[in-house]
């Protein structure tokens, strides 16, 4: 694979980070073709075709929208991983689900996540915490959470978890046959988990407000 970029490639590309930063989704056909200063949809199709030659960006089909820009062309930009916010998540009673909230992205901190935590090939997404319920490990309201999707969860991990009711952070607890949702202010009571009710959506590993 030819990883060599041309200058004008590495415009277009500076201008799908752009608007995926400001917009919260990279920019369309005729807003490259405009920004570009080129002739037609097609010049810019040619553009798009190289770099996702070269590994910088990966296109997803049948989506006018849908270009990612890879770990590789992060690197050509000097960029570091892009996440979304997706929304915000209940840190107390139950929150609107955060699926419905136009999100934005941002660079994930450099050197500031451990390798055993997150890996590039791990889905990533951040919310914002509501609520209280959490403050005793330093989960405070307004904090920013880091959160990996997984399927497999054990007892003590930090939770998003989702039901009919809306989104929360809790620590996931299974002592016996139970299992519940445990807050970490004496404030709140526990949340029992009732199968097929309660979907969990991540767990917690890195709350990026407490980022130095």
């Amino acid at each position: 694979m030819n990883q060599q970029i041309t200058e004008k490639q590495k415009k277009v590309l500076k201008l799908i980070y752009t608007d995926i930063i400001t917009e919260g989704f990279p920019p369309s056909l005729a807003d490259l073709k405009d920004a570009l200063n080129l002739a037609s949809n097609q010049a810019v199709l040619n553009y798009l075709n190289s770099l996702e030659a070269k590994g910088f960006i990966h296109r997803e089909e049948g989506q006018a929208r849908g270009i990612k820009i890879t770990p590789l062309g992060l690197k050509i930009l000097g960029k570091e991983r892009l996440a979304p916010v997706v929304g915000f998540a209940a840190a107390g009673p139950y929150i609107e689900s955060f699926a419905d909230i136009n999100f934005k992205w941002i660079d994930l901190p450099a050197g500031n996540i451990p390798n055993e935590k997150l890996k590039q090939s791990d889905d990533v997404f951040i919310i914002q915490v509501s609520g209280d319920s959490m403050i005793n490990i330093g989960i405070d309201d307004g904090d920013m959470l880091l959160i990996k999707k997984s399927k497999e969860f054990k007892s003590g991990d930090i939770v998003v978890a989702r039901s009919d009711d809306g989104t929360t952070v809790k620590r996931f607890i299974a002592e016996g046959g139970k299992r519940y949702l445990k807050p970490e202010n004496p404030v709140y009571k526990n949340m029992l988990i009732i199968p097929g009710e309660i979907h969990f959506e991540g767990k917690v590993i890195l709350n990026l407000s407490k980022v130095k």
